[in-house]
């Protein structure tokens, strides 16, 4: 920027003039690559007539359907000169505006949109899901913040995690226990997600209790519950789905209760409107019991606590009762429908097609890291919680995947994870599939993000990875281009055979080659394979704290067959 300006500063004075700025501006948003697609559909070179733009909206924007009508919407929405608009006319700065709008990013349209059929049970979605939401860094020492449930909420998350313990005063407090981490009061946090719950999605949000509260402060819980939440706190059971699991369209607006419970649904209907307070019940839950301290196990054994629970606070739990898992074969003969499970195993496919089911990260990441939330979502798992105050491939990929469906937090499961029939299995060789053939041309880098260093003289390198099953995961690279991060040009085409295009996600990655400290990360961007737009697309980038690089951008040319 200091080199253009002083280029065009003639008389040395350290100001331009208006028609020296336009000078710069038209040096920094030249597109050489633009100009060549430009310059393959204008007879003239000057100018894109109606049929020069249907033609290259159907030859390479695909879209087949209404390009004339398209076309002309294009040409009024972004064409800056009036004679030229009148004519129905393009000129180079108004098809560069459409370039660069977000008609031509890479995400589809018609994704950003609740799309999906919103019907089915909610065993058969996909439900965006955070573990340990109240903190925002560690889990030993690290602050606990409101901020972690607005966040959360903000980016679609649908089910949050709330560690219960007693404070004083008979408050019941917010934290992570055994540790240093700080404390928020309950009736706080409850009063935040009321107020965030569905500012991004119209669909339930789960409060998914880990409560360690007496049954007095339990008590003071579902007060807060009640109050906060009123109408929106769902207590009874729907009237159409006495005995199976409602759908998330029937849930909108609702707030669902997780944690133990007592008895049946029916017994809780029964007892709807009758005086609970005071009244309590012994649980006894056999589990490995570890007793932290600043998250050094101490010692581990096997036992069987006792958990009194209050009947306040276990007649809101309705669809999604916590049950420990026992077995598979446990579940297909006892568990209820309303009964969740969270399992540290890998391969129950046959178990999330009927039950709603958890997965969340060990206690010993005390430094709140994520695993690759992918090997879950391969077996049908709905709710993989990840710790969303911790950046890195796990997030980009929940980002990512909960891009679809409007970002709504739910994303319905392909017809294989939810067909009793299927035999599907993600590691094993899908000999019957029906593969995509994807083929992605990198054309260049638009303004990519600065480096430590703050110079544009980065060697900037792209990879492009997939995700999804085993047989599907791979990553491709491209050369590195030396000392140009402002518009680098790489025009190399890379081809991917994705056999299970359902479960797959794709990964853009940009860096800074460095052979002596290891590459440096400067942008990324992941999302579904079946959100892809194709033809000439431009890619946003975002931090690894998942903020907007805007201008910065790849720019892609994409096509797919099946």
């Amino acid at each position: 920027m200091k080199h253009i300006f002083k280029e065009n500063d003639r008389l040395k004075q350290g100001r331009i003039t208006i028609e020296e700025f336009r000078s710069i501006y038209r040096i920094i948003v030249h597109r050489e690559e633009i100009v060549e697609i430009f310059n393959t559909y204008s007879e003239n070179r000057k100018i894109l007539l109606e049929n020069d733009l249907v033609e290259f909206l159907t030859q390479e924007q695909y879209a087949f359907e209404m390009s004339r009508t398209i076309a002309s919407e294009i040409i009024q929405k972004y064409e800056p000169i009036d004679e030229v608009k009148k004519v129905q006319q393009m000129s180079f700065e108004g098809f560069t505006r459409y370039m660069y709008s977000p008609e031509c990013l890479l995400f589809k349209q018609e994704c950003k949109r609740v799309y999906q059929d919103m019907t089915h049970p909610l065993c058969d979605y996909f439900i965006s899901t955070s573990h340990n939401t109240y903190l925002i860094s560690d889990q030993l020492v690290g602050r606990s913040d409101l901020w972690g449930y607005v966040s959360a909420l903000v980016k679609g998350c649908r089910c949050l995690e709330i560690d219960c313990w007693d404070g004083s005063q008979n408050e019941p407090v917010v934290y992570h226990g055994y540790t240093l981490t700080s404390k928020l009061l309950f009736k706080t946090v409850i009063q935040a997600i009321h107020k965030y719950a569905f500012m991004t999605s119209d669909y339930p949000v789960v409060l998914s209790l880990e409560n360690h509260c007496s049954p007095s402060q339990q008590e003071v819980m579902a007060d807060n519950l009640q109050t906060t939440f009123g109408d929106s706190l769902l207590s009874d059971i729907l009237d159409d789905f006495p005995d199976k699991l409602p759908s998330p369209e029937a849930l909108k607006f609702k707030v669902l209760v997780k944690n133990k419970k007592i008895g049946s649904l029916k017994e809780t209907r029964e007892r709807k409107g009758s005086d609970k307070s005071g009244k309590d019940f012994l649980l006894r839950d056999n589990q490995e019991k570890e007793k932290r301290a600043l998250g050094v196990v101490l010692f581990k054994k096997k036992r069987t606590r006792k958990l009194k629970i209050a009947l306040a606070l276990s007649d809101l739990v309705i669809y999604t009762k916590s049950e420990k898992f026992r077995s598979f074969q446990h579940s297909r003969l006892y568990q209820q429908f309303n009964e969740n499970n969270s399992i540290g195993v890998d391969e129950f496919i046959f178990h999330t097609r009927k039950f709603i089911t958890r997965i969340y990260p060990k206690a010993a990441r005390a430094d709140s890291s994520n695993f690759n939330p992918q090997e879950f979502w391969n077996i049908g798992c709905q709710m993989v919680a990840l710790n969303f105050q911790t950046p890195g491939l796990p997030m980009d990929l929940q980002n990512g995947k909960f891009l679809d469906n409007g970002s709504s937090g739910y994303v319905l499961k392909p017809q294989f994870l939810i067909d009793s029939k299927s035999n599907f299995n993600p590691r094993k060789a899908i000999e019957d599939s029906d593969p995509v053939t994807l083929t992605i041309r990198l054309i260049s880098g638009i303004q990519l993000p600065l480096t430590n260093s703050s110079s544009n003289k980065a060697d900037t390198l792209v990879i492009i990875e997939v995700f999804g099953v085993p047989n599907d995961q791979m990553k491709q690279q491209t050369r590195v281009i030396k000392k140009n991060a402002f518009s680098p040009r790489w025009n190399e085409t890379f081809t991917f055979i994705i056999r299970v295009p359902e479960l797959a996600l794709i990964r853009f990655v940009v860096e800074n080659q460095s052979l002596i400290t290891g590459n440096e990360f400067l942008g990324q961007y992941t999302l579904p394979l079946l959100c892809m737009n194709k033809g000439y697309r431009r890619v946003p980038l975002f931090s690894k704290m998942g903020e907007n690089l805007e201008p910065a951008s790849l720019f892609v040319y994409v096509w797919y067959v099946r």
